[in-house]
């Protein structure tokens, strides 16, 4: 090393001494004078890395990020940020202009670090999951997150300026260096972006969203990834309400599935007995409202004999007390009720903040947990929305938090969805826009939880597998379940041959007959599929096309027999998660009659019932929790792990031993069970990947000619429910 370069280590060490906060200025930030200007300068120009991190372990970082603005701003030169535009602006739905007075508050500029720096940050990160390295379970914290790979705070100077010449307030530069929030009000948005923000009619619902790309002076071309939100348009929550319980009625036995069963199917219970119960762990759900009673809470884990909630509501940051959002309130009082489920010894934190007129408040508490200088170690979302309808500036938002939040040690689950591989047609009878999947799940930094269903009542075997009478906290599973994909659709394979059709589709299968038109008709089930639409615009709305990419594959999710479509595909794992078809669902307790809730008193038969990857997400966040406690850390993105030990079970050719359908005869020794039977497909119309030979309604196909269906299961990994469900004591006793 030469003397000039070992001059640059030791001032880069001093500066990383410092704990400098996030280089809001540059001045104050460095104060070495004219020779470490100097210094800094030659640095930049040529690129130099340095060695260290400000936790003292070894690592490739670059003191900062080059600059990438090279010259001013010019108004009259500007540049479209493409995918910022909801697949609802249009003129059938277009009802005027807003007025300029109307306030836009906490809208989000999204930056992008330069490619150098992307790809020192993603082996960084991959150092941090490789056992061995220096830099092992080194996890950074939003301040060194900024410091070693967020935007130069020179850029960043340069748009804060140019912000504030356009009229808006600068509210915050999160400290992790990609995101600035702003607000102003439409008239600002209109003359600084060129983009008019209207008021939109859709579906009898009024809106607000903007008619165009924003544009940008094109000096900042090269650091703007786009304006996060310019739209009111809300995700939708991941759970299907039912209201019955385990009792006979009209000649049908419900088996509904509370605290109890759970813990017996997925073998929980040998862990609470030794005390791994979540102790000394918190499971932060991230919502946009509060719960709708704390007394839910408390009454549900009484009934079901879990210890009192350690629970708190926080609105991190400072951001907006959302209050009560109802409909909304129920996601968050199962959220935190199945959380704990599974971790009864968990500290459990509600984190909301109020939706803005152009922002997801859900997103607005993970920024600000994640840019925080204690991120949690484990976070739940139930929320989620199609890749086309968020855009590519949204998408790439949601990629972005997810990455700051992994490299912090954070693990971040994610429901995959409750549509079937159509989550452009979420909540509707049909799917009439193809196969698309969740950009809340698809980012390479997130665990994806799917569905499942058990498949007793299918194979008769009720009384195998549920005892007659429940016991003092309701529970009566007796055993592990096989389980199938969670599917309500008339498109299900097993639902047809259950009502005695041989095929779903065709003018004589069962989505044409009458029972499947009148009960069947529905796009509910969990979701998987391929990531399509991540970046890039569609040329058709609401349906992968024109120049959508999906999020590249990431290298672990290669190691269980995943296709090589070179995409990332969801979900990773998946846990029970029906609403009642098959005559299994979830308890939990809501009061909110408003929002579909029940009176929570005597036996839990006559409170809210549901289903849905709602409750498979914090679940599996809960049991996360449990390897946390079990290992004294915190992990970051699971993710490599499981695959790492689903490809020990299955191997090449999966694994007859852990074969879900081996229900109470499968291996003791599996970490995860292998469903292999049934299919997610939903029913369809239109042409978008739609197979309806000479009949009105189709089912879901990889192809309109033949019949393809999106998806069946299959050995190993799969669309349907990825490695499949999980054994807990052993995931935890079999963690690296």
């Amino acid at each position: 090393m030469s003397r000039r370069h070992e001059e640059v280590q030791r001032m880069l060490h001093g500066l990383n001494s410092c704990n400098v906060s996030r280089r809001r200025d540059m001045t104050s930030a460095y104060r070495g004078g004219a020779r470490t200007a100097r210094l800094l300068l030659t640095l930049l120009a040529v690129g130099v890395g340095a060695s260290v991190s400000a936790s003292g372990h070894a690592a490739t970082i670059g003191l900062l990020s080059r600059p990438q603005i090279t010259r001013a701003p010019d108004n009259n030169d500007r540049v479209a940020l493409p995918g910022n535009v909801s697949p609802f602006a249009i003129a059938a739905n277009d009802r005027g202009r807003v007025d300029d007075s109307v306030a836009l508050e906490h809208m989000q500029l999204l930056l992008q670090r330069p490619v150098d720096r992307e790809q020192a940050l993603e082996s960084f990160m991959q150092e941090q999951q490789t056992k061995g390295s220096p830099n092992y379970r080194n996890w950074l914290t939003a301040e060194q997150f900024g410091e070693q790979f967020g935007v130069s705070q020179l850029d960043i100077d340069a748009i804060t300026s140019w912000l504030k010449s356009q009229g808006f307030t600068v509210n915050r530069v999160y400290e992790g260096g990609t995101l600035i929030d702003f607000s102003g009000t439409a008239g600002q948005v209109r003359r600084a972006f060129n983009a008019e923000i209207h008021h939109l009619s859709v579906n009898g619902q009024n809106h607000v969203a903007n008619m165009s790309d924003p544009e940008i002076p094109s000096a900042f071309a090269s650091v703007v990834t786009g304006i996060v939100s310019l739209n009111d348009f809300r995700p939708h929550t991941n759970y299907r309400q039912h209201l019955d319980y385990t009792f006979t009625s009209g000649g049908a036995t419900y088996q509904a599935v509370v605290p109890a069963d759970l813990a017996t199917i997925y073998n929980l219970n040998p862990l609470f007995s030794s005390g791994i119960n979540g102790s000394g762990q918190t499971i932060v759900l991230i919502e946009d409202t509060n719960v709708y009673s704390t007394a839910d809470i408390a009454t549900f884990r009484s009934a079901f004999g879990l210890p009192a909630a350690s629970f708190s509501q926080v609105h991190p940051g400072g951001c907006t007390n959302p209050g009560v959002l109802v409909g909304n309130d129920g996601e968050a009082e199962l959220d935190v009720e199945y959380a704990g489920a599974a971790a009864p010894g968990a500290t459990l934190e509600l984190a909301s903040c109020a939706d803005t007129s152009t922002e997801f408040g859900g997103l607005i508490a993970l920024n600000n947990l994640v840019n925080t200088g204690s991120p949690p170690a484990i976070v739940s979302i139930s929320y989620g929305e199609c890749e086309v309808r968020n855009g590519a500036t949204q998408n790439a938002a949601y990629i972005s938090a997810y990455q700051q939040a992994a490299a912090e040690g954070v693990s971040v689950f994610v429901s995959s969805g409750d549509e079937g591989a159509a989550s452009c047609d979420a909540n509707l009878s049909n799917a009439t826009h193809g196969i698309g999947v969740s950009g809340f799940a698809t980012t390479p930094y997130n665990v994806a939880v799917g569905g499942t269903d058990f498949s007793d009542t299918y194979s008769g075997t009720n009384s195998t597998y549920w005892n007659a009478a429940n016991t003092s906290t309701y529970g009566s599973a007796r055993s592990y379940i096989p389980e199938i994909p969670w599917n309500n659709s008339c498109a299900s394979q097993l639902i047809a041959t259950y009502a005695g059709y041989s095929t779903t589709y065709g003018r004589n299968g069962f989505c044409n007959s009458s029972l499947g038109r009148q009960d069947f008709l529905t796009t509910t089930s969990g979701s998987g599929g391929p990531s399509g639409c991540a970046s890039g615009r569609p040329s058709r709305s609401g349906v992968v096309s024109g120049t959508c990419k999906g999020t590249a594959k990431p290298s672990w999710q290669s190691l269980v027999g995943n296709p090589s479509d070179r995409v990332r595909d969801i979900p990773d794992v998946s846990l029970f998660a029906a609403n009642g078809v098959w005559g299994h669902y979830y308890v939990f307790c809501y009061t909110d009659a408003a929002g579909g809730g029940a009176a929570c008193t005597g036996a839990p038969s006559g409170w809210a019932g549901a289903g849905g990857t709602s409750f498979s997400s914090p679940i599996m966040a809960g049991i996360q929790a449990l390897v946390n406690q079990h290992i004294g850390a915190r992990v970051g993105n699971p993710n490599p792990t499981y695959y790492s030990l689903a490809r020990s079970e299955y191997g090449s050719s999966g694994s007859a031993a852990c074969n879900s359908s081996n229900g109470n005869t499968v291996s003791s020794s599996c970490v995860f069970y292998d469903v292999t039977l049934g299919d997610m497909d939903v029913n369809c119309t239109g042409n978008n990947s739609c197979y309806r030979p000479g009949a009105t309604y189709g089912v879901l196909s990889t192809s309109n000619a033949a019949y393809g269906p999106a998806y069946k299961t299959a050995t190993g990994w799969d669309f349907a429910t990825g490695i499949g469900t999980v054994n807990a004591a052993n995931l935890v006793h079999n963690w690296p």
